[in-house]
């Protein structure tokens, strides 16, 4: 791999993995728009650059939420039940996003991960209200709505905590329970969704070499390289930096990002 390319993606994983430990959101907000920037600056994927990011980006994810999932076990703070509950329906719903993104042209995958960018810089922006809590749904709920957590998070390249904590954290979980249940979750919704994007990608023409369809290896294993000692520096620093004032100004810088992908 040329030099250029493998500090960028070294960069873009110690970022990720930065802030994701910061702000508690997922590195796929960051490894995609990074990556399709990346890729076309690179000129690596053509047309199917989005598509590349995305699925690179997913299979990143499984490497560094196993570990995050990992964490929050030996402390406790995944409701395992929860996970089992919502597998099958993010399985179904991750593979059907895949599915989906493999018909859709590389713009309109970039405006709508733009569109997700927005709710996440939204939501980092304005305070959120404390709403009174809901029962979890039954079986057929959890798997309705896992389907729904899996499809969205695989169509954007996410492990899908932005969706999945205030989710739980609705049905009266506790922040933590409802954060590390969130991590388990992503799991599952990486493997199906990386797998899915490499069998939508399969045989595309002008994917570069080292890739399984739309999933770039060495991307991936340079950016876990990287993501895997920052990750526990961003946690430690949000616990002495004003990470209010940090999260607006990461809000707006989202919005910025945002803005790029939609109409750049």
């Amino acid at each position: 791999m040329p030099l250029i390319d493998l500090a960028g993606f070294l960069l873009t994983g110690a970022v990720a993995g930065l802030l994701a430990g910061l702000f508690g959101v997922g590195g796929g907000a960051i490894m995609v728009p990074a990556l399709i920037l990346l890729f076309g600056h690179l000129g690596v994927g053509g047309d199917w650059g989005p598509h590349l990011a995305v699925g690179t980006s997913l299979a990143a994810i499984v490497g560094t939420g196993a570990a995050s999932t990992l964490a929050h076990h030996r402390r406790g703070g995944v409701r395992w039940d929860l996970v089992v509950g919502l597998a099958p329906g993010i399985v179904l719903g991750a593979w059907a996003g895949a599915a989906l993104a493999g018909f859709l042209p590389g713009l309109w995958l970039k405006r709508i991960f733009a569109v997700f960018l927005c709710y996440v810089g939204l939501r980092m922006l304005i305070p959120q209200r404390a709403t009174g809590h809901r029962p979890l749904p039954g079986r057929a709920g959890l798997w309705t709505v896992g389907g729904g957590i899996g499809a969205l998070s695989s169509l954007v390249g996410i492990g899908g905590g932005t969706i999945t904590v205030p989710f739980l954290a609705r049905c009266g979980l506790d922040l933590r329970q409802a954060v590390g249940t969130s991590a388990a979750c992503g799991v599952p919704i990486a493997i199906a969704g990386a797998i899915g994007f490499i069998v939508v990608g399969w045989g595309r023409a002008g994917l570069p070499p080292m890739s399984s369809g739309f999933v770039y290896w060495p991307a991936v294993l340079s950016m876990l390289l990287a993501s895997i000692p920052t990750a526990p520096l961003g946690a430690r620093l949000a616990h002495r930096l004003p990470v209010a004032v940090l999260k607006r100004a990461f809000g707006v810088l989202l919005l910025l990002i945002a803005a790029q992908l939609a109409f750049g």
